[in-house]
C-alpha cells in the first residue's frame, strides 16, 4: 500500500509539474490561444461549459465501454476456442490480422454510411479496436502453461474441464489485465474516431468542431477529458487486477 500510495503521489507530482511548465512557457513566449491555450485557460473552458462537456462525455464514454465489453467478450471466447480447438488458429489469426492491418480511419466512414449516424458504429469501430490485443493477449496465456502444473493435472486423471478451469483460465488472467490495460484507453480513441466521421454528439463531434472553427481551448478541454478518462480506467484496472490477481507477488506489491 505504501509503494502504491508513493507512485500516486510521485505521479501527480509529475503532472502538476508539466501543467506549470506548460502554463508558464505559454505566458513566458506569448504563445497565441489559437495556437496554444493555456492549462488554466482550458480549466476555466471546462468550468464555463460543464453541461455540455458531461453530455458529451458521457455519450463517448458509454460507446467506449459498450464496445470494450463487445471487443473482450469477442476476443476471449474466440481465444477460448482456438485453445480448444489449435487446427483453428492459423486461419482464424490470419483473418485477425488481417482485420487489425486494416486501417479504422477508412471503416469508419463506411460504417457510419452502412449503419447510420447513431451510436452503433461507434460501438463496432470500439469493438473492433480492441477485439484483437484481447485474443492476442488471453490467447498467449490459455497456451503458455507450466508444462509441470499440466503433468500434475493429468498424473491425478483431471478432465479436459478441469485443466481448463483450474489451470488455464488462472494462468490466463494476468495477460487477460495486460490486455484490458491496452484495450481500456483504446476504446475511448476508437469512439472519439468514430465521432469524428460523423455523429450527433460526444466529446469526438465536440473535438471537430473546435477544430474547424480555431478554437483551440474548447478541442484541449475534450484532450484534457479523454486523458483523464484513459487514466481512470487503467488505474481502476490496476486496482482490480490486485483484487483479483491476488497470488501474484508483484500484483500485491504494486
Amino acid at each position: 500500500m505504501n509503494g502504491s500510495r508513493k507512485s500516486g503521489l510521485v505521479a501527480l507530482a509529475l503532472v502538476l509539474v508539466f501543467f506549470a511548465s506548460w502554463e508558464a512557457a505559454v505566458r513566458f513566449f506569448g504563445v497565441p490561444v489559437y495556437i496554444l491555450p493555456s492549462p488554466s485557460r482550458t480549466f476555466v473552458t471546462l468550468a464555463t461549459n460543464p453541461e455540455m462537456y458531461l453530455q458529451a462525455s458521457a455519450l463517448t464514454l458509454g460507446e467506449s465501454l459498450a464496445g470494450l465489453l463487445i471487443g473482450v467478450l469477442t476476443g476471449g471466447l474466440l481465444a477460448i476456442l482456438l485453445t480448444l480447438l489449435p487446427g483453428l488458429e492459423g486461419g482464424v489469426m490470419t483473418l485477425a490480422i488481417l482485420m487489425k492491418s486494416t486501417p479504422l480511419v477508412a471503416i469508419a466512414p463506411l460504417l457510419t454510411i452502412w449503419l447510420g449516424f447513431g451510436v452503433v458504429p461507434k460501438i463496432v469501430i470500439t469493438a473492433l479496436m480492441t477485439f484483437f490485443p484481447v485474443l492476442v493477449n488471453v490467447l498467449s496465456g490459455l497456451q503458455h502453461v507450466d508444462p509441470a502444473l499440466t503433468d500434475l493435472f493429468h498424473s491425478w486423471n483431471a478432465s479436459r474441464w478441469e485443466v481448463f478451469r483450474h489451470l488455464r483460465l488462472p494462468t490466463a488472467l494476468p495477460f487477460l489485465f495486460a490486455a484490458l490495460k491496452i484495450s481500456a484507453p483504446l476504446a475511448l480513441i476508437g469512439a472519439v474516431v468514430a465521432e469524428w466521421t460523423g455523429a450527433s454528439g460526444g466529446l469526438g463531434r465536440t473535438m471537430w468542431l473546435a477544430y474547424t472553427n480555431l478554437n483551440l481551448p474548447y478541442l484541449f478541454a475534450a484532450i484534457f477529458i479523454l486523458a483523464a478518462g484513459g487514466m481512470s480506467l487503467f488505474r481502476l484496472l490496476g486496482w482490480l487486477e490486485r483484487k483479483v490477481v491476488f497470488w501474484l507477488p508483484d500484483s500485491r506489491e504494486s
